[in-house]
């Protein structure tokens, strides 16, 4: 398995826009966006699965949307309306869909991560 990549973060305003990308998922059955702000757990934004389902953590509903491209091995995560409670390292993560999708254990790779700072 090549390592997951993610692109796509910056620095941002409040009630912007942004779209990260995670490149190299090679049509896992499972893809996730996750998110860990300083000093607190790693906490589950987002999942798709490769029948198109998509699943949503409560920070990302009615916000963010979650997308892949088979032909392009690639993840995507649109994030709306930024606050600055979105800050966070946002890691991409893979895996064969075996358990629950807002755990942890159900994702075996995961990317680098990449920054998203929301400044007021």
């Amino acid at each position: 398995q090549v390592p997951l990549v993610e692109s796509g973060g910056g620095l941002m305003q409040v009630g912007g826009s942004l779209r990260l990308s995670c490149s190299r998922t090679d049509n896992m059955p499972v893809m996730g966006w996750w998110r860990q702000a300083p000093g607190k757990e790693r906490e589950f934004v987002a999942a798709i699965r490769s029948t198109g389902d998509t699943y949503y953590g409560a920070p990302a509903k009615g916000r963010f949307t979650i997308g892949r491209d088979h032909a392009k091995s690639t993840l995507y995560l649109h994030l709306r309306s930024l606050k600055p409670e979105d800050t966070a390292v946002y890691y991409c993560a893979g895996g064969p869909g075996s358990d629950i999708l807002t755990t942890l254990a159900a994702y075996a790779y995961w990317g680098q991560g990449t920054q998203v700072t929301v400044s007021s």
